[in-house]
């Protein structure tokens, strides 16, 4: 048994004990590999072994890579890092769905571009819970003042709510901020906005996804506890 094996097989089971903790069914928690750096073979490699979810946060990794993975599978490909408005056009036929949509500019190109390939983009809406300034995304006042113009865009549609939060030694000291974030989603879905549907609340990654899940995550982007230490330097 290899090591990404033991390694994908360790944060399966990490997943579940932390939704059996909270009440909740494992199935209904989706695991993103996050493969930035990671090797085309690698990706495969993670492929076999049953992951379905690849999450990138580069266009140009996106593109580098897409045509490359294992065709055999179904792969659902996201975009979980930062997207400039220039670069929506080169992966709108690709991504199953955008977790960083963090301004209605992003919101409106990500819409035009979907117009042209005749399709309805799922979109996430990033909210910077923390209001760190090295952090994209909305804060919760922006977000109220924004979501009722995206839910107009014919061509998107809002299906919950992603954030990062803080990197910290302790991941129980941003179970506020994840607590926060499912406050807000379960007041959006009460709400019952037109267009916007609160299915997925993308938070928690390799630190803190199981404090994460605990607090309502049904997303969680995990790289370096599947994949080990990125390689930066190529």
């Amino acid at each position: 048994m290899t090591v990404l094996h033991n390694n994908i097989k360790n944060v399966k089971e990490r997943i579940s004990n932390a939704a059996t903790r909270s009440g909740r069914n494992p199935e209904d928690i989706t695991l993103i590999a996050v493969t930035k750096t990671m090797d085309i073979d690698i990706m495969n490699q993670a492929i076999g072994l049953g992951v379905r979810d690849i999450g990138e946060n580069r266009v140009q990794e996106i593109q580098r890579k897409y045509d490359f993975v294992d065709s055999t599978q179904e792969t659902k490909w996201h975009l979980i890092g930062h997207l400039q408005t220039n670069k929506v056009k080169y992966i709108i036929d690709k991504v199953n769905l955008i977790h960083s949509v963090d301004s209605y500019k992003l919101a409106t190109e990500i819409n035009n571009q979907a117009t042209k390939h005749n399709k309805v983009m799922d979109i996430l809406m990033q909210i910077n819970v923390s209001g760190e300034e090295s952090k994209f995304g909305f804060s919760i006042d922006e977000y109220y003042h924004t979501i009722s113009d995206v839910a107009k865009l014919p061509n998107v549609k809002v299906r919950g709510l992603m954030t990062i939060a803080p990197y910290v030694a302790d991941s129980e000291e941003v179970r506020p901020i994840f607590r926060e974030l499912n406050n807000l989603f379960i007041d959006i879905k009460d709400k019952n906005i037109d267009n916007i549907s609160m299915d997925y609340l993308s938070m928690g990654m390799s630190g803190d996804f199981e404090v994460a899940i605990e607090e309502g995550a049904n997303i969680v982007r995990v790289g370096t506890a599947i994949f080990g230490k990125r390689n930066y330097v190529k």
